[in-house]
């Protein structure tokens, strides 16, 4: 392959990281169990990578419902990693932007959502909140 004199390849983009917390495991009951920072506010994009960051031990996550006004535009399945997720909006429950994942038959996980324009050191304090305290509770 040859290129003009000084033009560069054209190289892919690196795939964007999830940016996921779990709050550490413990006997406790909590109502949220980490936090999320999407890239967008297109969960048709952002919801299988959120999917497959989460540990490999969850069972496979069979319905997603998100509050707040976050999420413009919500089918209601979406098809992420072979099988359907069912999805749903709460648009008036008061508090923090949250999604609820379940798994039919063997739990749910409630995670907060970092806006995506978020400033990087308040959307990095609050993972790390998460990450090191087992009752992280937003008000």
């Amino acid at each position: 392959m040859t290129t003009a004199l000084g033009a560069r390849p054209e190289h892919p983009a690196p795939p964007l990281v999830s940016r996921l917390t779990i709050a550490p495991h413990s006997g406790l009951p909590r109502r949220i169990d980490g936090a999320w920072w999407p890239h967008s506010a297109d969960l048709v994009t952002e919801l299988p990578e959120l999917l497959g960051a989460l540990p490999f031990d969850w069972p496979p996550i069979t319905h997603a419902t998100v509050s707040g006004p976050l999420w413009p535009a919500l089918p209601g399945r979406l098809l992420v990693a072979g099988h359907v997720v069912r999805l749903r909006r709460i648009a008036d429950r008061p508090g923090p932007d949250t999604i609820c994942l379940v798994s039919h038959g063997n739990g749910r996980w409630d995670l907060l959502v970092i806006p995506p324009a978020a400033p990087e050191p308040e959307a990095i304090r609050i993972m790390a909140e998460m990450a090191g305290t087992t009752g992280l509770t937003p008000a």
